[in-house]
């Protein structure tokens, strides 16, 4: 690893998030995304574009899958409608997120494309 690309691991935030049951899963997962996202619920001020490093854990698997994304849906705290305040991360078109996008659809089958509110549309 050369120090340039060490230096741009470095540089996203670091966020972590563990979905415990399948309908979190489902109000938090973003499959409008070409690359398939995720909500996270966080205080924490983002903007749009912003780089992140996650770990996410998905309900009974001990895996934190380490995935890379971009800030591309923020609800600001306060926001109507009572919704929680959090960003929406984008998975990188790398192996990891196009994994991890294969596994939450998976988990998912047959709930996808249900009227059930999510977090973000």
């Amino acid at each position: 690893m050369s120090e340039a690309s060490r230096t741009h691991v470095a540089r996203p935030s670091v966020l972590s998030l563990n979905i415990s049951s399948k309908s979190a899963l489902y109000a938090a997962y973003m499959p409008f995304l070409a690359n398939g996202g995720i909500f996270v619920p966080t205080p924490k001020t983002y903007n749009l574009g912003d780089e992140v490093f996650m770990l996410l854990q998905l309900m009974d698997d001990p895996t934190k899958h380490p995935i890379a994304g971009t800030v591309v849906w923020v609800t600001p705290s306060g926001a109507q409608g009572g919704k929680a305040p959090g960003i929406g991360v984008h998975f990188s078109s790398d192996e990891a997120g196009v994994a991890l996008r294969h596994r939450i659809e998976q988990i998912l089958a047959g709930h996808l494309g249900s009227a059930r509110p999510t977090h973000t549309l």
